[in-house]
């Protein structure tokens, strides 16, 4: 019995020595940004790389300042770009929640005939790269006169999410006890008190995750606000990419600066959900 504990411990310790090993290293590339964001010029372009330096503030300043040659001091316009990328993924995440999560109810709920066949053709709208379909979109959007508007590229993004939300959202319906619900009906309450006082309250787990997980991938989308956003309606992916280059090189301390502030969102959203993102990513896995 010592023997099979002692063998237990050493599983355990060895499982998570290598947890954080692999955390590191997929944490290494943020870190490193995260220091050269306080390096000057010369340290960042140091060679061999410098671990100690001397922190500064001066690459932040430069996010949001610029100096001209007269010495004018002029905003960035940074603010308007975090406030683009807020309020577009923020409206997507929550038309693609709010729509895919009454759609996945109904596929889980009410299946219609060829129900798998729908889900199916649901899921591989998501299967194509945005690279093949950008052509076809960016001539909708001409045509119809959503390009560089903020509806158009909400819209989009809402589209693209849907499927993501959808079969997320199916699974953990598909989980819940259906009896509670059926409980719920025969005490008198209808379809729609049933679905929001009875089924929400119990996947709060999973529109947690799901909305994480779109957020994440809205937040940093970049192909789509490239060529279908205009100069009032910039997401910040596209701000930093043209800060890349000019007459003396790529600033590394003032792109690193950039990114790590574009980060601390997502960073902000992940950890006030921590405990309900941990739910739902496993939610389902372990059955009584």
């Amino acid at each position: 019995m010592a023997a099979s504990f002692r063998k237990h411990d050493e599983a355990s310790t060895l499982q998570t020595v290598l947890a954080w090993v692999v955390g590191l290293i997929y944490f290494a590339p943020v870190a490193w940004i995260l220091l050269t964001a306080f390096k000057t010029r010369a340290d960042a372009l140091a060679i061999p790389p410098k671990l100690i330096f001397k922190p500064t503030l001066e690459n932040f300043r430069a996010v949001f300042v610029s100096s001209s040659a007269s010495g004018e001091i002029t905003g960035t316009g940074v603010w308007v770009y975090f406030g683009n990328s807020a309020f577009i993924a923020g409206s997507a995440v929550l038309l693609a929640l709010i729509i895919g999560t009454l759609a996945a109810y109904a596929f889980s709920r009410y299946p219609l005939r060829g129900n798998d066949t729908y889900l199916f053709v649901i899921l591989s709208t998501r299967m194509l790269p945005p690279i093949v379909v950008i052509i076809p979109i960016f001539l909708v959007f001409r045509l119809t006169g959503m390009s560089g508007t903020y509806l158009g590229i909400i819209l989009l993004y809402t589209g693209f999410n849907l499927p993501f939300s959808i079969w997320m959202m199916k699974s953990f319906f598909d989980d819940l006890n259906r009896e509670v619900e059926d409980s719920s009906r025969m005490d008198g309450s209808h379809d729609w008190s049933v679905f929001w006082h009875v089924v929400l309250p119990q996947v709060k787990a999973g529109l947690a995750a799901t909305a994480v997980f779109a957020l994440i991938l809205t937040w940093n989308e970049f192909i789509f606000a490239l060529l279908l956003t205009g100069t009032e309606t910039r997401t910040v992916p596209v701000a930093i990419a043209s800060n890349i280059g000019g007459e003396i090189g790529v600033d590394w301390g003032r792109l690193s600066a950039m990114v790590s502030l574009f980060l601390i969102p997502v960073f902000i959203v992940t950890f006030a959900l921590q405990n309900q993102l941990l739910r739902g990513v496993t939610f389902g896995t372990v059955r009584k």
